[in-house]
């Protein structure tokens, strides 16, 4: 699961520097959004429709990686928190590097937001689908657990023939 993990891990990171880096011609480019919350609140103006549209795809551009980075890890056994916390840090890496790596291509500027969605695009993955999964494969790969045991239902004897030990 690992080597699987890992080699999907690698061809989506080639499909997002191939959308995120690649120059683009344009006559113009706008400026570079360093201010916080600035393109989020500008979409949300726009309405909940175009909102979602132009929003959507920043979250689900890094959403792999939530599911990804665990998989390449391969630990079935890791704490939910610092699995989480492993997860969302380097999440954030990648697309901070993303973000910086888009002031140096033609055509294309950083956006603190859509850093920011990428984030939140790792994180809604990984608590949507990790636990889950985590928890059905350790139920699997556990051979000391089998079907949970059943006790048949035993009436109480009488208190006389429990304490005479006698077997009348």
């Amino acid at each position: 699961m690992r080597a699987a993990g890992f080699v999907l891990l690698l061809a989506h990171l080639s499909v997002v520097y191939w959308l995120t880096l690649r120059p683009r011609a344009v006559p113009w480019v706008p400026e570079a959004n360093l201010r916080l919350l600035e393109t989020i609140r500008a979409e949300l103006a726009l309405g909940p429709w175009e909102a979602a549209h132009h929003l959507g795809g920043p979250v689900l551009l890094m959403a792999p990686l939530g599911v990804l980075l665990p998989m390449a890890g391969g630990r079935l056994t890791a704490s939910a928190l610092g699995s989480f916390t492993r997860t969302v840090f380097t999440g954030a890496m990648i697309a901070f590097v993303v973000a910086l790596l888009q002031g140096t291509v033609p055509g294309r500027v950083p956006d603190v937001d859509v850093v920011l969605l990428n984030i939140l695009g790792v994180v809604l993955a990984h608590l949507a689908v990790v636990p889950v999964v985590r928890s059905r494969l350790r139920r699997r790969e556990d051979p000391r657990r089998g079907p949970t045991p059943t006790i048949s239902r035993v009436g109480i004897a009488p208190q006389a023939d429990a304490l005479s030990g006698s077997r009348t």
